[in-house]
């Protein structure tokens, strides 16, 4: 099994996994396989500055959940489904105690209200995408791609070569490799 080196989120460096087949005789396809190996290449890309709507539409007509989002050829963010929907999510405002002469937020965070309401109100996809991306490196083994998409909880990691966007691997990819198993 392949372990990670190194897990970058906040940034869109890839995560440095060790190449399938790295030490792995007589398990899975999965362990074998590489991200290269179940990705769906050249995948559709949209610019940072390209309005919420356009997103939708690129989305809805080629049937995807999400699009790697570029400045130039450099990764910046992924816009999801989830990104978009938060436009007509109802944002929650916090709350204002006054005591004492002093006002006290609840919850304690703003942070979490500053970020909905940006992505609510967002009108570029620069507002609304995810900028802390995980990404892996075309030589990541599938086994190791699906742990780290349940360890961080997203559907969809983009997949690199070096600095560049290959490709893209979701969940539906893992489940058809596993299904492809003989």
């Amino acid at each position: 099994m392949g372990v990670p080196r190194e897990l970058c989120v906040g940034d869109v460096r890839a995560v440095g996994i060790r190449p399938a087949g790295a030490g792995s005789e007589g398990v899975s396809a999965m362990a074998t396989q590489t991200a290269q190996d179940v990705m769906t290449a050249d995948p559709v890309t949209i610019a940072a500055d390209a309005e919420v709507k356009e997103a939708a539409h690129v989305m809805t007509e080629r049937r995807i959940g999400a699009l790697p989002v570029l400045d130039g050829d450099q990764l910046v963010g992924l816009v999801t489904e989830g990104d978009l929907i938060m436009q007509d999510v109802k944002v929650e405002f916090p709350t204002y105690i006054h005591l004492l002469g002093g006002f006290i937020t609840y919850p304690p965070s703003t942070s979490k209200f500053e970020t909905e309401l940006k992505k609510a109100v967002g009108a570029t996809v620069g507002d609304v995408m995810t900028t802390d991306v995980v990404t892996v490196e075309v030589g990541a083994s599938v086994e190791d791609v699906a742990t780290l998409m349940v360890d961080r909880d997203v559907s969809r990691v983009p997949v690199m070569d070096g600095e560049r966007l290959v490709g893209i691997v979701s969940k539906s990819d893992i489940v058809r490799s596993l299904a492809s198993e003989e």
